[in-house]
């Protein structure tokens, strides 16, 4: 009887080992094994494992994996310490995001804000028992970055030798979490620490065989949250400890921040700006979709990061209300600034949105586009108002006001 035979069945969520022995009793009744040995053999080959220790291994170990997990969310360490003394294995079980293990789920502390006592109490023992600080490339020192109220956890991971320039899986470093949430407690702590800004040199990440990633700043500016104090407190954090961005062009971090006396110094010194086009700024994905600003204009930007004040000022200093962002070889852009401002989500767009009306944004202009960002190789082709809808996380309000304007009708 051959073991190799590809699985039939996929083992649930929770797989329960009494139900799997009787799953193989019920083939030894029914004729289909002659003996029950037989039976456990077929049962671990219909899920894939070549015999009966090792599917009950692998149950064994998710269940005692799931039990882990219970105890660490209830900060309940005596159970940590019997599960883990009884089963040192464990500590390294795939549990947490990424499946990285126990200690970067405990680091997390999902589910509450600042770090208790008891969280930092068991945290200590998992190190001293023998869990990695640096599990996943610095796993647990990554998922605790991600919120501000964790610092206490991030010094307790530090202090045993957690590093602040380490790269997550070898890709994503330590201070692109606080970046991709827009959280600048976590990042001044991390910089205040240690942490270069700029992320490694390009020969450090060809020595791991990768390419630069990008600095801090680039994924800063390139993240999916909209928060605008938030944000420009971070640019500072960055730009003062001697971060650089690959999209510091002329205007663009000005417009990025809603720095109005700063666009309007650059207009006066260059009005070409107003219709400059940025084919560099491959950023601006947000609201579930992967739209970008390539391409796109400075009244672009600031319709993307929600500035009306700038947009207002760019309009009337000259730009284009309906000016369209380049189109590329493959015949994807040509959305105008309003494409960006109705698909910000929660109508954090809004202001952006009632202003470009109230100038003369054209609703029929059509374009093709990158479409929802669970769907990588969609192209959208249509409207702004037709974009919008297929966005509900983008609120109700920015789709009302397009569907309702008198323009929107010229479109259908």
């Amino acid at each position: 009887m051959s073991d190799s035979r590809p699985p039939a069945l996929t083992l649930p969520a929770n797989p329960n080992l009494r139900h799997l022995r009787d799953q193989a009793k019920d083939l030894l009744r029914s004729g289909s094994a002659p003996s029950l040995a037989s039976a456990l053999f077929e049962t671990a080959c219909l899920y894939g494992f070549q015999s009966w220790p090792k599917l009950k291994a692998h149950v064994l170990s998710l269940t005692l994996a799931g039990a882990l997990k219970g105890a660490i969310d209830g900060d309940d360490l005596p159970e940590v310490r019997k599960l883990l003394s009884k089963h040192p294995e464990l500590r390294i079980a795939p549990i947490g995001y990424g499946g990285d293990g126990p200690l970067s789920w405990a680091a997390e502390c999902r589910g509450y804000g600042e770090p208790t006592k008891e969280r930092l109490k068991l945290v200590e023992w998992l190190i001293s028992s023998g869990c990695d600080v640096h599990e996943g490339g610095d796993g647990p020192l990554m998922r605790a970055s991600l919120s501000g109220s964790r610092t206490s956890m991030m010094a307790l991971l530090v202090s045993h030798g957690a590093d602040v320039n380490a790269a997550w899986h070898d890709c994503f470093p330590i201070l692109y979490a606080p970046c991709e949430v827009i959280d600048p407690t976590s990042l001044s702590w991390l910089l205040q620490h240690g942490a270069d800004p700029d992320c490694g040199t390009a020969s450090r990440w060809q020595r791991m065989g990768k390419a630069h990633p990008g600095t801090a700043l680039d994924s800063l500016l390139g993240t999916y949250v909209r928060s605008s104090d938030a944000l420009n407190e971070s640019i500072k954090l960055l730009q003062d400890a001697g971060g650089t961005s690959k999209y510091d062009e002329l205007g663009v971090l000005a417009a990025i921040r809603g720095d109005v006396q700063m666009v309007s110094e650059l207009i006066h010194e260059d009005r070409s700006i107003l219709q400059k086009r940025y084919p560099s700024l491959d950023i601006g994905t947000t609201g579930g979709r992967m739209l970008t600003l390539k391409g796109a204009t400075l009244l672009h930007v600031a319709a993307e990061f929600g500035h009306a004040d700038v947009a207002r000022l760019l309009i009337d200093s000259g730009a284009g209300v309906n000016e369209t962002a380049l189109i590329d070889a493959d015949g994807i852009g040509g959305q105008t600034p309003i494409f960006h401002a109705a698909t910000q989500g929660g109508d954090r767009g809004l202001a952006v949105v009632r202003l470009l009306l109230e100038k003369g944004a054209d609703l029929s202009v059509r374009c093709r586009i990158p479409g929802h960002y669970e769907r990588l190789d969609e192209v959208f082709e249509g409207s702004a108002l037709e974009y919008a809808e297929r966005f509900p996380e983008s609120g109700n309000q920015a789709v009302a006001l397009l569907r309702n304007h008198p323009n929107s009708k010229d479109s259908d």
